[in-house]
């Protein structure tokens, strides 16, 4: 090959690279965010390609679940500021990914940003490869629960355990019967990011320990619609088959290959996706 093609290739795979990166990072432009409410003074605010935030409207302030990407932020205050006049006091964060814990590094300065230990030791030690380099970990953190009181309201933070990751927090709005999961349910299958800690042995039984400790009926995912506690059972129901589905192929000997082929065919997860890349290679290991 020579020199002048091959400085073309490689530039042409840098310029891939570089695209796929920025819109894994930060998407460009920003897609517009919408606000829909799900119960009296509690609110979500929801993207096409970003965690849902939840926004819990009090008389002495907000407190946010969940903050998207870095550029959201100024569409996040505006559809906070479309329903109160009050400010964010509070952000509790389900996990480390920047599209929910992106816009920790503009909210930083003026709220009060809660995570896991979990959490905050994944983006301190920069476990999403594709994250962008300024994100923001919490300064308070717990280990297994937390709550924030603000106007006469309470929110709880608890951690049941691995799933998503090793720092899923699952928030609860008690006087509400409502839960934000973070990503240990989002859209119709699971992503487990091995990278950061998760698994998808562990999976079920986080979300069998929600089920039976709070007493919820609502369910805000991590992306997707807002469902019920029947929602989030056939979710967990569904991780359920895929994790012994991949178990048995993987026990029969089949390649990394052949179990893929069968994710795709019998789960929806894409020849590049995420789960392709994130997920695949770490089952194969924590289910021989």
């Amino acid at each position: 090959m020579s020199r002048t093609k091959l400085v073309r290739l490689c530039g042409g795979m840098l310029f891939l690279l570089g695209t796929w990166v920025a819109y894994t990072q930060t998407p460009n432009p920003p897609p517009k965010l919408t606000i829909n409410k799900v119960k009296d003074d509690l609110y979500e605010i929801v993207s096409s390609n970003s965690g849902n935030v939840a926004v819990y409207v009090t008389s002495e302030g907000v407190i946010l679940v969940d903050d998207k990407f870095e550029q959201d932020y100024d569409q996040i205050l505006a559809n906070v500021k479309s329903v109160t006049s009050q400010p964010v006091r509070y952000i509790l964060s389900t996990h480390h990914h920047a599209d929910h814990s992106g816009g920790n590094v503009k909210f930083a300065p003026t709220v009060e940003i809660i995570s896991t230990a979990n959490a905050r030791a994944n983006i301190v030690e920069h476990k999403q490869p594709n994250a962008p380099a300024n994100i923001t970990p919490a300064r308070v953190t717990f280990t297994e629960e937390t709550a924030v009181y603000l106007g006469g309201k309470e929110v709880r933070a608890r951690y049941f355990g691995r799933g998503h990751t090793n720092g899923d927090a699952i928030v609860y709005f008690p006087a509400l019967k409502t839960i934000h999961t973070g990503d240990l349910m989002a859209g119709t299958t699971p992503l487990i990011d091995y990278t950061g800690g998760g698994s998808v042995v562990e999976w079920t039984r986080t979300l069998d320990g929600a089920m039976m400790k709070l007493d919820f009926d609502t369910v805000i995912p991590g992306h997707g619609n807002v469902t019920n506690k029947a929602g989030l059972k056939t979710y967990r129901d569904n991780v359920e088959k895929l994790r012994n589905r991949a178990q048995g192929l993987i026990r029969e000997g089949k390649s990394q290959e052949e179990v893929g082929k069968v994710m795709g065919a019998e789960f929806g997860w894409g020849p590049t996706s995420m789960q392709m890349q994130w997920s695949l290679p770490g089952m194969m290991a924590e289910l021989k």
